[in-house]
């Protein structure tokens, strides 16, 4: 597994349990990449779904990705504050071109004031028999919900108040230095 070089921009390939890709982010600019973690940001970028249909993200947004748990995190900046999208995914790996994990539906939203909605729990049990989704992973996942909601809840790793705020004026350095 490689790792991605700050400042240059990636593609996200987020795909489904049986292969499938499921969403394609366009271009997300690097701003720390190593085996175990990376941090990106972008803005605007075309976001592709996996029957062809195409849109663009409203915000800027740092996302937060690493090898070591099931969950990547999206903090959007809106003018009302920070919104973090949570999906419960495997963790990534990079092959050279994009970020690229399976998506397992589970996703926790979390307000500017820090409460938090678990969602796509019908979607999950959908998927979870359509695909057959192994019980080891059934596990990981829920242990992984409770791990997220631990870290919403103590303000840890990309939830940190600055954490958002500080990647954002690194990634403003590289969008327009």
């Amino acid at each position: 597994m490689g790792v991605p070089t700050e400042g240059e921009p990636i593609q996200i390939h987020s795909y489904k349990h049986n292969g499938h890709i499921h969403r394609i982010w366009d271009e997300t600019t690097v701003l720390k990449g190593t085996q175990n973690l990376v941090i990106g940001g972008n803005d605007r970028t075309v976001v592709t779904e996996s029957d062809g249909r195409t849109w663009v993200t409203r915000e800027p947004a740092i996302c937060y990705f690493h090898s070591q748990h099931w969950f990547n995190v999206i903090g959007m900046l809106r003018e009302d504050g920070i919104y973090y999208y949570c999906n419960l995914s495997s963790p990534f790996i990079f092959d050279g071109e994009a970020v690229k994990y399976i998506d397992y539906d589970l996703d926790i939203k979390v307000f500017p004031d820090m409460t938090f909605h678990l969602l796509d729990e019908d979607e999950y049990e959908r998927h979870r028999q359509i695909m057959n989704y192994p019980s080891a992973i059934d596990q990981i996942l829920k242990a992984n919900v409770n791990q997220l909601i631990c870290w919403i809840r103590q303000k840890k790793g990309p939830f940190a108040p600055d954490f958002i705020d500080t990647w954002y004026e690194r990634y403003l350095t590289y969008r327009h230095g």
